[in-house]
């Protein structure tokens, strides 16, 4: 039980000192202050904002508003590409627009996806939709385009700041994880963590530095040099990406990108988790995709999560002596590294105490995951099926959301044996 005990506190050692500060409260991206922006060039680029919107008749209104009421002093334009929604989204944004003032009027437009050709997903068809369909219109040579979710509002100075990061540090690819909705019980319970292990997986030091190979995005804001995305080949480079955010980030940096990724303080997830299998259903779309299909690396995840959380808490119940201290010191070191996340939320530090019950859920979710990929169960999103096939079967998953991730390192092998071919 010793020596046990002596591996969890080793990786947690690794983890709290060694591996990107992977839970400080940073990188968050605030407004710049006027003194920045006054020394910003006086042509400010062209900024032309993509909305792909599935069924979003709820928040679409609410989101289309808070970008056409932007305080960026350069041009802009606003798209939503309505994905064949059921629910009158596309009608929604149409009679926004009529009893808008003319100015807002010229600034947005609204489109209807084609048939969506096979081996594409659902929102990446319709990016690449709006993307053409600026091209055709507009002059996009020196431009960004800004790539958001339809459940995600933004505050007025949002596109500024994204803008000026952009600018100011001569970055290609600007991608925050946008403030996620945290109100009731189970999301004061489970989305925190959500974040906390999604910046445990990819820590955004690492991400951000030009020199490492991670990379990493979060989809639900995602601003791009245009010249950028045509040297990697358009939309079209990502249309067989099993998650597509950290593809994109990934392709960025192979052409030799600049990117940045931070929390946003400027711009908020409208769409709520009111059940429990909200968030179960969340995790098992894409967990076992970010294993890569491997049963290896899942008993690997299985035997990592046990030692970094539940060893240690069974540990202080029922061993003794030097096992017991271990256990204690982990357990310490384990529950503290997850207080600025909370402090970010704004919740109490005491939520910390039942993070090992939390990552017991994340870790019976990936294992879901990884039953729905071998018992061949599909999904549904937005009305649209995704199967998984059983094992033996040929692997073909569409990635759906762009704020899940994984490695570059999968990416890189995806993206080679891909050319070998």
């Amino acid at each position: 039980m010793t020596i046990i005990a002596i591996c969890s506190f080793v990786i947690w050692i690794y983890l709290f000192f060694l591996h990107g500060r992977f839970w400080g409260r940073g990188p968050i991206l605030h407004s710049f202050p006027q003194s920045t922006l006054e020394t910003m060039p006086e042509k400010w680029p062209d900024i032309y904002v993509v909305i792909p919107a599935r069924d979003e008749a709820e928040t679409i209104e609410c989101v289309t508003n808070s970008l056409l009421h932007q305080d960026y002093v350069g041009d802009y334009k606003v798209l939503v590409v309505d994905d064949a929604s059921v629910d009158h989204t596309g009608d929604i944004v149409k009679n926004y627009k009529q009893n808008l003032p003319a100015s807002f009027q010229n600034r947005l437009d609204v489109i209807e996806t084609t048939e969506r050709p096979e081996g594409w997903s659902g929102k990446l068809w319709a990016l690449s939709t709006g993307v053409d369909y600026i091209k055709k219109k507009y002059t996009t040579e020196n431009a960004f385009f800004f790539f958001t979710d339809a459940d995600i509002e933004h505050e007025p100075s949002h596109l500024t700041t994204l803008a000026c990061k952009a600018l100011k540090d001569q970055l290609d690819q600007v991608s925050e994880m946008v403030k996620l909705r945290c109100k009731n019980l189970y999301e004061k319970a489970l989305i925190p963590a959500f974040v906390y292990f999604f910046c445990m997986l990819y820590p955004f030091s690492k991400v951000n530095k030009k020199s490492s190979p991670v990379a990493a995005g979060a989809g639900g804001t995602v601003l791009l040099r245009s010249r950028m995305l045509t040297k990697i080949g358009g939309v079209a480079a990502l249309k067989n990406a099993l998650i597509d955010d950290v593809t994109l980030a990934f392709l960025v940096k192979r052409n030799g990108g600049n990117i940045y990724l931070g929390h946003s303080s400027l711009a908020r997830s409208l769409r709520p988790y009111d059940k429990l299998s909200d968030i179960w259903n969340m995790i098992t779309r894409t967990a076992y995709v970010q294993l890569r299909y491997s049963f290896a690396m899942l008993l690997v995840t299985v035997i990592l999560m046990s030692l970094m959380w539940f060893v240690p808490f069974i540990q202080i119940l029922i061993a003794h002596g030097t096992a017991q201290k271990f256990a204690i010191v982990t357990y310490v070191i384990s529950i503290c590294s997850f207080i600025p996340t909370l402090s970010r939320f704004n919740l109490s530090f005491l939520w910390m105490i039942a993070l090992p019950i939390v990552a017991l859920f994340y870790l019976l979710a990936t294992i879901g995951s990884a039953l729905n990929y071998y018992l061949g169960k599909g999904m549904m999103w937005k009305g649209r099926a995704y199967v998984t096939p059983a094992i033996g079967g040929d692997k073909k998953e569409l990635q759906i959301e762009l704020e899940n991730m994984v490695s570059s390192e999968h990416n890189n092998q995806t993206i080679e044996q891909k050319d070998n071919s």
